[in-house]
């Protein structure tokens, strides 16, 4: 019910920055919760920082705190993720996720299993 089209990922250098997109269609006001995830070559997908869409709370990752900021723009239907102070560990696939459930603990938004949709995923590259 819910299509994600993202866009914004390339190459940088470390200390640069990056402003990634993700546009929304179809029900999207059934998602609770708007994600963004990576997966580096090899490793897991981990999450990054997500939003709740109605209330606008946020969550982040330890590792991007302090230096990735997501956002929500509803009349576009679309969720940003401005990454700043980029480092070569940032450098994965990044992908966007819709997550239809809501749950009381917060743990759960940090989980892949939690999320219903998800974009194509856009490279992130930070060179050193």
């Amino acid at each position: 019910q819910v299509q994600l089209v993202e866009s914004g990922g390339g190459s940088v250098q470390a200390g640069g920055s990056l402003r990634l997109s993700c546009a929304a269609s179809g029900r999207t006001f059934s998602s609770y919760t708007m994600g963004w995830f990576r997966q580096a070559p090899g490793k897991e997908r981990e999450f990054v920082a997500a939003i709740k869409w109605t209330i606008g709370t946020t969550y982040y990752a330890d590792s991007v705190w302090g230096r990735f900021t997501i956002s929500r723009d509803n009349a576009k239907n679309t969720v940003y993720l401005q990454m700043n102070s980029l480092r070569p560990e940032d450098t994965a696939v990044y992908y966007c996720a819709a997550g239809v459930r809501y749950y009381s603990n917060n743990y759960y938004y940090h989980l892949t299993l939690s999320y219903d949709y998800w974009g194509q995923g856009t490279q992130v590259t930070v060179s050193s």
